[in-house]
């Protein structure tokens, strides 16, 4: 633990959940908890749950669950210490770390990013000002770029020299390599690692500047066109997405981001009015920038050639919109344009190229019967085989079947034949997701029992022992609850895995209940359960409370007598589990 536990809990008790959580998700009170659609999948329906009194929170459509600084963590993709410093700025607590070498971690990263700060604006006023710049503001300028364009980019230059950067002091020479702005050359000396290029800073989706994606000037005789920063201590690859800092605001407005290949293409679509853009850093479009993504919006645009890479780029997407409902779409963009050009020519375009995307399986087709003839019917029949061998890929039975009549009906081949193929070749085409785990009923009286234990401690715990409860499952979370007296947030921190899901339903589920009803009720199905099992011989002494046990099962539903012969009875199953024990 890099932070002392007592702020740790000085910032669960001053920060409300529903607060935080309220700033992410619209949720209205219902009884003790509060719902709302849970902001980690896509749902009409609330499933949701926050519960103030235990600071907890569980969805019970995805089984995303924890407490406050887990949702800090997932919603912004933090490690615990980020979430907690997060935390503690919004409260106003002032942190005491008491690990040395955690801490060292934290301050090096804030130096490489400062470093990293320093260096975008180096180039930047280089671009605005420098005289050897005058190349590259003409080359913006001719890609319809304007000065208002430049610095809220933050554009800038890199100078044809070996160590312009390296020389210029603006931090230490340690920071700078780290932070992958300069390297040591073979003659022992630093060097820039970007020269004569014009560059667009990186930043987090944050605004933390991390990186630096450069271009050569037309005409330059340097062969790598595009460079990017190496992966640092504070940049990854393919958890980055340019733009992604300027675009989240209106993504959750707009409910969708489009996905472009281009620092340009980000900047025209912005230009354009369809400031939702966002592009990958000279790497494919990952898993990981769908979770990052799907913090904003449930629906991703590609603008760029989501065909080339073929059935492996298609098996991605249909996975990835299962597993994060998520929905994939395609840009209508006029071939052979990139968005950067359009800006220029074609502004409204881009636009409307958003708003007609096409599902990625719709676009696929589309192009597949655009792109051969089928002049004849063996030219038919051989493309309404690549037609059935692309719808088979998709895993939805009922969009395989809409689209196999499309093609059936485009091609003039038999409807029902075609649909039939698409569903058997499916088989071996569709994307498997993993089933979710077997719950307990929540409506169960043990479940309620357990939940009582958290909301109603002093009310119902002196009337539960463990072998009241007949589930494995349940009677390890009651022995949790127990020693955590009712603290559910305690239970979790102690619990193994296997028990912690159920310990998260426990903590939001809202309940009606009388405890000592439940209580009783419980007692006595407990009592029948071990009545049942008594064997045929027994002392004299077993055989007399046996029926004693049986006569006050009969009268424990009088309410004069009721709390007497629930405390009998559980003297009695007391009684009976140590006599187990101990062999007897």
């Amino acid at each position: 633990m890099a932070i002392s536990d007592d702020d740790i809990e000085r910032i669960r008790s001053s920060v409300s959940i529903v607060d935080v959580i309220s700033q992410h998700v619209q949720l209205r009170r219902t009884g003790r908890n509060w719902v709302g659609l849970c902001p980690f999948h896509g749902e009409k329906t609330p499933s949701f749950n926050v519960r103030e009194e235990t600071g907890r929170y569980k969805c019970f459509g995805c089984d995303a669950a924890g407490d406050i600084f887990t949702f800090v963590q997932q919603m912004q993709h933090t490690d615990f210490v980020g979430a907690v410093e997060a935390l503690a700025s919004r409260a106003g607590i002032e942190l005491t770390y008491t690990s040395g070498g955690q801490q060292r971690d934290r301050a090096r990263r804030g130096r490489l990013v400062a470093a990293m700060d320093a260096a975008v604006e180096w180039y930047h006023q280089r671009l605005l000002t420098g005289d050897d710049a005058g190349p590259a503001r003409s080359y913006l300028r001719a890609r319809g770029l304007t000065g208002d364009d430049v610095r809220t980019f933050r554009i800038g230059w890199a100078p044809d020299g070996w160590d312009a950067l390296a020389t210029a002091g603006i931090a230490s020479a340690d920071d700078l390599t780290a932070a992958g702005l300069v390297f040591t050359n073979r003659r022992g000396r630093l060097q820039d690692a970007f020269r004569a290029r014009v560059l667009f800073p990186i930043f987090t989706a944050d605004g933390e500047p991390v990186a630096l994606g450069g271009r050569i000037l037309p005409g330059s005789d340097d062969p790598a066109k595009y460079k990017n920063s190496t992966e640092t201590p504070i940049y990854t690859k393919s958890r980055t997405l340019y733009g992604l800092n300027w675009a989240k605001a209106d993504i959750v407005r707009r409910g969708v981001a489009v996905v472009c290949e281009g620092y340009t293409d980000v900047i025209g679509f912005h230009r354009s009015g369809v400031p939702l853009a966002v592009a990958t850093c000279g790497t494919a479009f990952t898993e990981d920038h769908v979770k990052l993504l799907k913090r904003y919006t449930s629906k991703v645009v590609l603008a760029f050639d989501a065909d080339a890479a073929g059935q492996g780029a298609a098996e991605r997407f249909y996975e990835w919109e299962r597993a994060y409902d998520i929905e994939v779409a395609v840009a209508r963009l006029p071939d052979g344009r990139d968005p950067g050009d359009l800006a220029q020519s074609d502004p409204e375009a881009l636009s409307t190229a958003v708003d007609t995307a096409e599902p990625f399986l719709g676009f696929r087709l589309r192009r597949l019967m655009a792109g051969v003839p089928a002049d004849t019917p063996e030219a038919r029949a051989r493309l309404g085989e690549r037609a059935i061998a692309m719808i088979a890929e998709h895993p939805n039975a009922n969009v395989r079947r809409l689209y196999a009549g499309e093609v059936a009906a485009q091609l003039g081949l038999p409807a029902a034949e075609i649909v039939a193929a698409a569903d058997r070749r499916d088989r071996s085409a569709r994307v498997r997701v993993p089933s979710r785990a077997v719950r307990h009923d929540r409506e169960s009286a043990e479940f309620v029992a357990l939940c009582l234990l958290v909301t109603d401690w002093d009310a119902i715990a002196p009337w539960l022992i463990a072998e009241v409860f007949s589930d494995a499952i349940i009677r390890e979370v009651f022995d949790l609850l127990v020693n955590a007296q009712g603290d559910v947030s305690a239970a979790i921190t102690a619990a193994p895995d296997h028990l912690r899901e159920l310990l998260d339903r426990v903590a939001v589920t809202d309940v009606e209940a009388d405890p000592e009803a439940e209580a009783r009720n419980l007692i006595a199905a407990a009592v029948r359960r071990e009545l049942r099992a008594v064997p045929s011989a027994a002392d004299a002494d077993r055989i007399g409370r046996d029926a004693e046990a049986r006569r006050r099962l009969e009268g424990i539903a009088d309410p004069a007598a009721a709390a007497e012969t629930a405390e009998w009875l559980l003297g009695w199953l007391a009684d009976r589990a140590e006599e187990r024990v101990g062999g007897g």
